[in-house]
């Protein structure tokens, strides 16, 4: 039975291993005096505290320069919801204009303080609110029809809420930036 057997009558002779290895990497090892010049010295943390200062202040310079980037426009900086073309397309769309939405925040401020004179000014507010909705409608569908017309390629699913609710923030405060000034109509 082969069970019993002795393990060198079923191992097959071993021949001699070459003395020089095949596939060396062709040049002798350096000394540790060579190796460690070539070495470059990287400042490592002496402490956890250490560490995570410094990862912080990295981080932080990250977040002023994406910031940077996102107030120029910049694509690589934008969050997802501002990437595309559409996208594009849409903040131009609504930054050549001016709209009641961007004004919002002074009217409210405007009827708040007439409510004190006259409790009848309060009804102000849903005729406000009423526009609001009308006009954000309207650049909504507005948005989407050019889209469709000159990226028919391209996803446009949001991009008429994404123009709706831009037009209902303050100027200055949009981000990104605007490029384009109210009147410039023909540049979109």
């Amino acid at each position: 039975m082969l069970v019993f057997r002795r393990r060198a009558e079923t191992a097959a002779p071993v021949e001699n291993p070459s003395p020089s290895k095949e596939g060396g990497k062709g040049r002798p090892t350096p000394k540790r005096s060579e190796a460690e010049k070539r070495r470059t010295l990287v400042s490592a943390p002496k402490d956890r505290k250490e560490a995570y200062r410094l990862t912080r202040e990295r981080q932080a310079e990250q977040r002023v320069k994406a910031k940077a980037g996102m107030a120029r426009g910049e694509s690589k900086y934008l969050p997802k919801r501002d990437q595309g073309p559409a996208r594009k397309l849409a903040r131009d769309f609504v930054d050549s204009r001016r709209t009641v939405g961007s004004y919002m925040m002074y009217l409210v401020l405007i009827t708040f303080a007439l409510q004190f004179i006259s409790p009848i000014m309060a009804l102000l507010t849903p005729f406000i609110l009423g526009g609001l909705l009308i006009e954000g409608f309207m650049i909504s569908r507005s948005v989407r029809r050019l889209a469709a017309e000159r990226l028919p390629e391209e996803d446009l699913k949001g991009v008429g809420m994404y123009a709706a609710l831009r037009s209902l923030q303050m100027r200055r405060l949009r981000l990104p930036a605007p490029v384009l000034k109210p009147g410039d109509r023909d540049k979109v």
